[in-house]
């Protein structure tokens, strides 16, 4: 009787750490949305090391598009390869960094092979007219509008992690 018992609770402790391990080990590399300040994920988008992503968004005085190109690092981190924008003054570079080259084409200024990487980026949704957009994909075929994930003005810090099988079904996930 006492050998059954045993067994049984053998057993039950197995299947426990199993299902604990199965829920709670990150496994799934993804751009994290994370509320800010907190762990908290508001919404994540599956990507793989290597893979680029925009984020679009509308300058508050020119009033044109603004596109950052990002680029998913092994080690995590995100390196920004790309800006691109149509007017300089107040806010957009005038210049590249060290390594990096300005071209005008399309009629748009493009800083090219930037090398500015960062462990997260901190970002706020815009708050009265909220045109951010998130663009990924191959040849940046899927896009998405920030205002229909996050309240207006909401702050977030986003970041290439790994998520656990709980932490996906508890955000949202990005999708066209």
């Amino acid at each position: 009787m006492q050998k059954l018992l045993l067994k049984r609770f053998i057993i039950g402790f197995l299947l426990l750490f199993i299902l604990s391990l199965t829920l709670f080990v990150p496994f799934r590399t993804a751009l994290v949305f994370y509320r800010e300040n907190t762990s908290h994920v508001e919404a994540y988008l599956p990507i793989e090391e290597g893979d680029t992503f925009q984020i679009i968004y509308t300058h508050s005085i020119h009033l044109t598009d603004v596109v950052e190109i990002y680029e998913a690092l092994p080690d995590h981190s995100i390196k920004q390869t790309e800006l691109i924008y149509e007017h300089y003054g107040i806010g957009m570079p005038s210049d590249a960094d060290e390594g990096g080259t300005i071209i005008y084409e399309d009629g748009k200024i493009h800083i090219k092979d930037m090398d500015r990487v960062f462990p997260f980026i901190n970002l706020r949704n815009g708050k009265t007219v909220p045109r951010h957009r998130l663009v990924w994909g191959d040849d940046f075929s899927h896009m998405v509008w920030f205002k229909d994930f996050f309240e207006p003005g909401a702050r977030f810090t986003i970041k290439v992690d790994k998520l656990s099988l709980w932490q996906l079904l508890k955000g949202v996930k990005i999708h066209e």
